[in-house]
C-alpha cells in the first residue's frame, strides 16, 4: 500500500476538505483542540469543499480549508510548506477578516463568533520545543481569557518526532500520519481504532484515488519541486549581485531583479514581492 505526501496542497485538501468526508476533519479538530464531552465537534460545514481541480488552473486553487461548525464556530485549516516572512501576519490577518466577515456594516456585534486557527506549519516559526502551540489573547494581570473570540494554533512538523511505537495520544497520532504517511506501507496498527483517523489513512492511499486526481498530484509534485528549484536559483542569483556591490542598496535591488524575473515567469506581484522579501508597493513603483 502506498500513501500520498498529505503535506502537499492537492492531498491535504481531498482528505481534510471534502464533502464527503467531513468526519475526518472534525476528529482532526476535536484532536487539536483537545474538545471532551459536550464541547466536541458535532458537525462541520465546509465553506470552500475540494473539488479535483484541472492541471491548467492549480495556481487557482484554494490552499485553506474553512468550516462552521454546530456553535456557529469558524476555523480556518491551512497547511504552510514554505517559511515566509509575514506568515505570522498573514494567519493574523486572515482569521481577523473570517471575523469581521461575519456581520454587514449596521448588524449587530452578538452576531460575531469565535474563529480559530489552526496552521500546520512544515518549519520552525517559534522558540522552544513545543511541536503545538496555542496563542490566546489573555489578561496580563489575570492571566484570564477575557477575550475568547479569536485563537490561533500551530503545529511544527519539524519538532514531532516521535515513532510510531511512542505514540500515545490521538493528536500524536493524527500528525504522524500528516507528517510520515507517504513513507508508510500499510495503515499503522494505533490508528485503527480511531474512525476518523483510519479514514483518513484510508483516504490518503493511493488505491482510493482515480487515474486523473494521480495525475493531477503528481503533475503538482513535479510543478512544486521545479519551482522550488527556480524560486532558490533566481534568490540566488539575486542575492550575489547585492553581495557584489557590497551595500544594503544593491542587495535591495538584486531582490526587485529576482522578483521581476517571477513576475516574467507568470507570479502575480504579490506573491513574487512576497518570495523575494520586497515591498509590494517598492516592487509597483520600479
Amino acid at each position: 500500500m502506498r500513501f500520498v505526501d498529505v503535506k502537499t496542497d492537492i492531498a491535504f485538501k481531498k482528505i481534510f476538505g471534502s464533502d464527503q468526508h467531513t468526519e475526518i476533519l472534525i476528529g482532526f479538530l476535536n484532536a487539536v483542540l483537545e474538545l471532551e464531552g459536550d464541547r466536541r465537534i458535532k458537525t462541520v460545514t465546509l465553506k470552500n469543499p475540494w473539488q479535483p481541480p484541472d492541471i491548467p488552473i492549480l495556481k487557482e486553487t484554494i490552499l485553506d480549508i474553512r468550516a462552521v461548525d454546530n456553535r456557529d464556530v469558524s476555523f480556518i485549516v491551512e497547511m504552510q510548506l514554505k517559511d515566509t516572512m509575514f506568515f505570522d501576519k498573514r494567519a493574523v490577518y486572515y482569521t481577523a477578516k473570517a471575523y469581521t466577515g461575519q456581520i454587514r456594516k449596521g448588524e449587530d456585534y452578538p452576531k460575531l463568533n469565535q474563529v480559530i486557527f489552526i496552521g500546520i506549519l512544515d518549519f520552525n516559526s517559534f522558540e522552544g520545543d513545543s511541536y503545538l502551540t496555542r496563542h490566546l489573547i489573555l489578561n496580563r494581570e489575570t492571566m484570564n481569557q477575557d477575550l475568547r473570540d479569536l485563537e490561533f494554533n500551530f503545529i511544527e512538523l519539524k519538532k514531532f518526532n516521535k515513532q510510531e511505537e511512542e505514540l500515545t495520544t490521538i493528536i500524536e497520532k493524527w500528525i504522524f500520519f500528516i507528517k510520515n504517511a507517504e513513507n508508510l506501507t500499510m495503515i499503522p496498527k494505533n490508528a485503527l481504532d480511531i474512525p476518523e483517523l483510519n479514514e483518513a489513512y484510508q483516504l490518503a492511499s493511493m488505491n482510493a484515488w482515480t487515474e486523473d486526481e494521480l495525475e493531477i498530484y503528481e503533475y503538482w509534485q513535479i510543478r512544486d519541486a521545479g519551482d522550488r528549484f527556480k524560486i532558490q536559483e533566481e534568490f540566488e542569483k539575486g542575492i550575489e549581485k547585492g553581495i557584489e556591490k557590497g551595500i544594503e542598496k544593491g542587495i535591495e535591488k538584486g531582490k526587485i531583479e529576482v522578483a521581476r524575473r517571477l513576475i516574467d515567469k507568470g507570479m502575480s506581484v504579490e506573491e513574487a514581492a512576497e518570495v523575494a522579501e520586497v515591498n509590494v508597493e517598492v516592487l509597483q513603483n520600479c
